[in-house]
């Protein structure tokens, strides 16, 4: 197709391929649960280059899907497996332009990995307040566009609130070039925050602004004992009243996840005496070198334990014993991927909610789906859990998925009737797409469609992703 010879001479020889064992790893999920089609990926080395390829992909109707670290959960980062659309790979576009540490800023491409940016703010003494586990894959693109959380959203915010300008390629092949640092702007439409979640639905996010905070000097970091996450909860008001709210993270989980981890992870061990039945991480931070905030978090953590609040506490004395207690918290999931799958959900509720919603969510799938084990763990700080539903000990879980799309209604209900989201940071992809038009709000997505249709209306960007 003459269309797709254009796009290829648009990036150069170093910037296509349609060898089906390059392109191949980039066709499957991170999960393994999707694989998609694709004949041609391009990886355009600018965003001259890719704001040609969409002029001629415009032009033609030719499918694009944008890709960064391809760590999405929710399939939005591969083609559908019908085919027909041209993988864009943003890999090369990976520069860190600029830092400005007076200004609290830093200029990086969507390709840069979220651990090229942490590392060039850490250059200038400065933070980038955002972690995952994936940091050495995540990109800035994929962040954006995913609206990603992670586990400092308690103090931080999600990238919505880190993203201060955003370059992009929009559906016409157009540049919005609004990549300015400005805490304040008002004129007009704040476009960029269309784009910020959108799941490369209305464009390719190039480049971005993003804030930067002071780096920490103080840290103290404890691991919890606990009953139950009303317990938590009441701990977490006490510890950001102790702290002077300068609680970054606060992470539950399960005596469930926790034997997961000692048993799938290496170097793994239990930092307290005797078990429990929920855990929490919490840690504090500040710029201040001379905070107390060791000193709080201990008397605090002793107050909530003859409250009753909590049953045991572990504070982290050095560096090397808070790297322990955050593996246990990080390395969750892959003890999870690596335990076997699961039908898996992503949900938000209100704070002051998520000791209801669990107390009744659980026992609900436990008892509709005998033996199923339910292992939730999160982000208690902001309200977001990791619900996950592993298979009978036993069953496999390709038998037990036959039971997958009556599992997420059930908790989707549920999350419905607490006030919650079905989506707190991992997007809608096409995973979600069924269960976002059952209970989305009508109103937002007819203003989602008008959007979408005004802005790509031959439906060219990440067809099938969404909407």
């Amino acid at each position: 197709m003459d269309a797709l010879d254009a796009m290829k001479r648009a990036v150069g020889p170093r910037g296509w391929t349609d060898d089906p064992a390059a392109i191949g790893p980039r066709l499957v999920d991170w999960r393994g649960r999707k694989r998609g089609a694709a004949d041609l990926m391009l990886s355009p080395a600018d965003t001259a280059e890719l704001a040609e390829i969409v002029r001629l992909a415009a032009a033609n109707r030719i499918g694009l899907v944008p890709q960064g670290g391809n760590t999405s959960l929710c399939g939005a980062s591969v083609p559908e497996p019908e085919g027909g659309a041209v993988l864009v790979s943003l890999a090369r576009m990976r520069r860190v332009r600029s830092v400005d540490p007076d200004d609290h800023s830093l200029l990086a491409e969507a390709g840069a990995t979220l651990a090229d940016v942490q590392a060039a703010a850490e250059a200038v003494d400065r933070m980038f307040p955002l972690s995952l586990g994936a940091k050495g894959s995540a990109t800035v693109g994929g962040l954006i566009s995913t609206n990603a959380g992670g586990v400092q959203v308690l103090r931080y915010g999600t990238m919505r609130a880190l993203t201060l300008g955003i370059e992009a390629v929009l559906p016409d092949g157009s540049v919005l070039d609004q990549l300015s640092a400005l805490r304040k702007d008002n004129t007009g439409y704040d476009v960029k925050q269309l784009l910020i979640g959108a799941e490369g639905t209305l464009g390719f996010v190039t480049a971005a602004a993003l804030k930067l905070v002071p780096r920490p000097r103080s840290v103290a970091t404890a691991f919890v004992g606990l009953a139950s996450p009303d317990g938590a909860l009441a701990l977490l008001g006490r510890l950001r009243a102790a702290t002077g709210d300068q609680i970054d993270s606060f992470e539950l989980m399960p005596r469930a996840g926790l034997d997961l981890v000692f048993a799938r992870i290496d170097g793994t061990r239990d930092p307290l005496a005797a078990p429990h039945r929920w855990y929490v991480l919490v840690e504090a931070t500040s710029a201040r070198p001379d905070d107390p905030l060791r000193e709080a978090l201990e008397a605090a953590l002793v107050a909530a334990i003859d409250a009753g609040e909590a049953a045991d506490a572990a504070v982290a004395e050095s560096e090397g014993q808070r790297a322990a207690l955050w593996k246990l918290r990080e390395t969750l999931p892959e003890a999870e991927r690596v335990d076997g799958a699961s039908v898996k959900h992503d949900v938000s509720v209100p704070v002051g909610r998520m000791p209801a919603f669990l107390a009744r969510a659980a026992p609900a799938v436990e008892r509709d789906w005998p033996g199923s084990r339910v292992l939730a763990f999160g982000h208690l700080g902001d309200g977001n859990v990791h619900f996950n539903v592993r298979p009978p000990v036993g069953e496999t879980f390709e038998a037990f998925q036959a039971h997958a799309a009556a599992i997420t209604r059930a908790v989707n209900d549920i999350v419905r009737e607490e006030g919650g989201s079905i989506s707190a940071e991992h997007g809608i992809g096409t995973l979600k797409r069924g269960e976002l038009v059952r209970l989305g709000d009508p109103g937002k997505l007819a203003a989602m469609r008008a959007i979408k249709a005004a802005l790509d209306p031959n439906g060219i960007m990440n067809p099938g992703k969404l909407l």
